[in-house]
């Protein structure tokens, strides 16, 4: 489902943009600092109605202004799908189809974008919570009922912490058993999902890195223990705490290179080839799925590999049916072939080539 057209106003350094887009390759030109990244910020708002560079929506917002609009259009023949966001300081306003939408979730469901950028390494080098970021966004695209499971979770584990934080000890015996029961659904599928990646990980991490890449599921609590009965054992230092230490909001992923650490086996050049090889795979699970659906932003993938990584780089994202989405500093990119659409940013101005 591509990507065919984009409206932007307020949004960073520019100021008002239309464009059309290629529904295979679209190329974004311009020096350093020109909002060719801001360009590439707004697509992945459209899709996740978030930023991939700030969790502040102000900073997003053109300064002196009140508010950023984003409208596209998606195509899934014979349907056209509008997608709009309007972020103001206080929140943003998500339509989907002409609908107000409940949350951010029901734009992922019609423009999923993934970005590979020069902070790619976090995925591998900051603690577990983007990575768990990272295994519910692909759980979610392949689990129809993941949403469902993951609120219900996140619904009782908000229970259970308020009991805590009140005293409410002799409550937590009912919090317990709703945690346990979704804790335990909600690992179970993120741990079936980790499954089915695993083969695209070996495949991808084999093509980039010439090495054997791993993952290993860290479910939150001791492997082999039933969750009701890790919530018993752990209950006193709950309450003392007022926390729940516990379960799949604790969850993790390792990963593994030729059977180390891959903190302790790769260098940081490594590390970025390796989470950029993780989220192809994510990619290319997904596309097994409904083919033609995902887009890739690559934030000027030249300036981050060296060429012998950038052409391993570049073979493994040529093999994805895929909407791409590649800023560069020039417009000869090696690799990617001839862009069907090519676009000039210039001091926030978006022109197409």
């Amino acid at each position: 489902m591509p990507l065919v057209s984009l409206q932007l106003e307020r949004f960073r350094c520019i100021h008002e943009a239309t464009l059309g887009f290629d529904n295979r390759y679209n190329l974004i030109v311009g020096a350093n600092a020109s909002g060719k990244t801001s360009l590439l910020e707004a697509l992945y708002f459209l899709g996740r109605g978030r930023s991939f560079r700030t969790r502040r929506l102000d900073r997003v917002i053109q300064q002196g202004q009140a508010d950023f609009l984003a409208v596209g259009k998606v195509l899934n023949p014979p349907v056209t799908t509008v997608l709009g966001l309007r972020g103001s300081r206080g929140a943003t306003e998500i339509r989907v189809a002409g609908a107000t939408a409940t949350s951010a979730a029901e734009l992922a469901l019609h423009f999923p974008p993934q970005v590979i950028d020069p902070d790619v390494h976090k995925l591998l080098e900051e603690g577990p919570t983007r990575r768990r970021r990272f295994l519910d966004w692909g759980v979610f695209h392949v689990e129809p009922f993941f949403m469902d499971a993951w609120q219900r979770y996140h619904r009782a584990l908000r229970q259970r912490t308020a009991a805590l934080k009140t005293g409410a000890a002799g409550g937590l015996g009912a919090w317990n058993a709703e945690l346990a029961l979704a804790g335990e659904l909600l690992a179970e599928r993120r741990g079936a999902y980790l499954d089915l990646l695993g083969p695209f990980v070996a495949d991808i991490g084999q093509r980039l890195l010439q090495a054997k890449v791993e993952l290993a599921y860290h479910r939150g609590w001791a492997a082999g223990v039933p969750y009701s009965q890790a919530l018993e054992e752990g209950g006193e230092r709950d309450q003392r705490y007022g926390i729940t230490h516990l379960g799949p909001h604790r969850a993790d992923i390792g990963v593994r290179v030729d059977g180390l650490a891959a903190k302790e086996r790769v260098s940081r050049g490594q590390q970025k080839l390796l989470a950029a090889g993780l989220i192809l795979a994510q990619v290319a699970l997904q596309e097994t799925y409904t083919a033609g659906r995902s887009a890739l932003l690559l934030d000027d993938p030249a300036a981050e590999l060296d060429p012998e990584n950038l052409e391993r780089f570049v073979d493994v994202v040529r093999t994805l049916p895929v909407q791409l989405f590649v800023t560069s500093l020039r417009q000869d990119l090696p690799g990617f072939g001839v862009p069907g659409a090519m676009f000039h940013v210039e001091r926030g101005v978006v022109r197409a080539a």
